[in-house]
């Protein structure tokens, strides 16, 4: 599992998910339930190597449904956790990871798993509907 913090990878058992684990390298909580922001270097290597499903929202802070969305996409990271993660991209900050994902239009959430991408949303969601796309999209670990 990647730290979404320093990016460090760490190996974390899927029957240790639910034990709070700590990455090792910055101590940093691996799965804590709450959405990180996180780079395109971080993306990159989460994408590569974890296991755990990924669930990415891709959005711009001049975005009224990204911002109408984000209190949900939170919510939904609570109640995923510790079977998935939740990130956010700030594509005002990072644009060419917009050309790079193929996105046309935001928000847009890229689920991700096991070094691929599984499946993906456009549009802003309720939380109920973030969570039953990310348990029916992605394996859902332990």
């Amino acid at each position: 599992m990647t730290c979404l913090d320093c990016g460090a990878v760490n190996r974390v058992p899927n029957d240790k998910l639910g034990a709070g684990p700590k990455c090792g390298t910055c101590g940093t909580k691996l799965n804590e339930g709450k959405v990180r922001e996180i780079d395109p270097a971080i993306l990159a290597k989460a994408m590569k190597n974890d296991d755990t499903p990924l669930l990415v929202d891709f959005w711009a802070p001049w975005c009224g449904p990204c911002r109408m969305m984000a209190p949900a996409f939170q919510q939904a990271a609570g109640a995923l956790a510790p079977q998935a993660r939740l990130a956010k991209i700030n594509t005002e900050d990072f644009p060419k990871v917009s050309q790079k994902n193929n996105i046309r239009g935001i928000p847009a959430l890229i689920l991700y798993q096991n070094g691929r991408e599984v499946a993906r949303q456009a549009g802003a969601m309720p939380a109920n509907a973030i969570e039953q796309f990310v348990r029916t999209k992605a394996k859902m670990p332990g």
